[in-house]
């Protein structure tokens, strides 16, 4: 399989794709090579994304970002796992540094309704906070679920645990969990997807959204750019409370 390179934008700012290099075609390999072989298990569904961004010139830039995600089902359970990283470093410094994991476990009450369990762990080392973490449990429902279009809505309460990073303080929150998932087949071979986050308590409020255009090769295989914004309220002087990410990775997917 023959890996383009690809645009990223980070903070507004185009970076150019050049020619990769040995240590981030070796974690390439890795995580495709991890995503075949668990597609050679019937129960499980799931796929990998993968974005390359060398620069050489005026300016050295290496920009790598990716995810994986699990999911398998039986009878009224579905379990579903998901990582995804960020890392970019310019003249050999590091800019963008993010690792996230999740969760979710669900237990259908009927075709469109179901009882939802998540966790989800978020460490970025340029925001305020060490890291976040929460567990929530909540309900869930596909409003709209059709050939062409699904539209998922989840809500409940949950526990908030993070660490502030310029004092080593720990806060802990009760808060309050949304989240919308959507995806329509805009045509055979394409699907336009918005997913948002809303983690809201006391001490922050953060907030996620991806839009995202996927365009199939094959069966296996998509091209999908996306536009996300990250949004914490409440951050440490100095720092930013948004974040922006423009990517086109190359995703492949199994059933």
């Amino acid at each position: 399989m023959k890996i383009e390179p690809s645009m990223q934008i980070l903070g507004g700012r185009a970076q150019p794709a050049p020619r990769t290099t040995g240590s981030a075609v070796k974690m390439a390999l890795a995580i495709m090579t991890l995503v075949a072989s668990t597609a050679t298990q019937a129960d499980w569904s799931g796929g990998g994304e993968l974005g390359l961004v060398f620069a050489r010139g005026n300016t050295d830039t290496e920009t790598l970002n990716g995810s994986l995600g699990l999911e398998y089902t039986r009878e009224k359970w579905t379990n579903a796992t998901s990582v995804s990283f960020l890392r970019s470093e310019t003249e050999g410094n590091v800019d963008a540094s993010r690792f996230v994991a999740t969760n979710d476990t669900q237990y259908a009450l009927s075709p469109v309704s179901y009882i939802i369990g998540t966790a989800r762990y978020d460490q970025d080392k340029f925001s305020s906070f060490e890291f976040q973490t929460s567990a929530s449990i909540g309900y869930g429902r596909k409003v709209v679920d059709n050939e062409r279009q699904t539209l998922a809505l989840e809500f409940g309460p949950g526990v908030r645990y993070s660490e502030i990073r310029s004092t080593g303080e720990t806060e802990t929150d009760l808060i309050g969990r949304g989240s919308l998932d959507y995806r329509r087949a805009v045509s055979d071979t394409a699907e336009l997807t918005n997913v948002s986050l809303v983690e809201t308590g006391s001490s922050n409020t953060f907030f996620e959204n991806e839009t995202a255009l996927s365009v199939s090769i094959n069966d296996a295989l998509a091209l999908k750019t996306a536009f996300s914004i990250r949004h914490n309220t409440d951050v440490e002087p100095g720092r930013e409370k948004t974040d922006y990410l423009t990517t086109l990775n190359l995703v492949y997917s199994f059933e």
